[in-house]
């Protein structure tokens, strides 16, 4: 099976060795965003609002360099430093996907790169 790379301007650029998803097979695998602005490289804002919304924005731009949307997400992990945040995770949810939506998990974690308060991954799964 081929593995190819998928790269967008529209997301925040890869910060490590890694790409920010890659094509295998019908399945795409998005890397971990966290709330950066796509052009400066930094976090949109310290309030975690405005994070869960722009993590949301890259995802969306990284599928849409896919050819596909987030419609297609079939798995979500979600990393918070604060599980208390939870239900703002599950508003922005409701607003960027549609019934069924995906499956998923979420994890606290003690920290995230760049001090975010907030990363998701998500695996994708194109129409045959």
């Amino acid at each position: 099976m081929s593995r190819t790379a998928i790269s967008t301007a529209a997301a925040p650029a890869a910060i490590g060795a890694y790409s920010q998803a890659i094509r295998a097979g019908n399945t795409v695998y998005l890397s971990g965003q966290i709330p950066l602005d796509p052009v400066s490289m930094t976090l949109v804002s310290s309030e975690i609002a405005p994070q869960i919304a722009q993590v949301f924005s890259n995802l969306a731009a990284v599928a849409a360099a896919a050819g596909t949307t987030l419609d297609t997400a079939v798995k979500l992990t979600v990393y918070l430093t604060d599980l208390g945040h939870f239900p703002l995770v599950n508003e922005a949810m409701a607003r960027v996907f549609t019934q069924p939506y995906p499956a998923r998990a979420t994890v606290q974690v003690s920290a995230l790169p760049k001090g975010s308060l907030v990363e998701v991954d998500a695996v994708l799964v194109l129409p045959e």
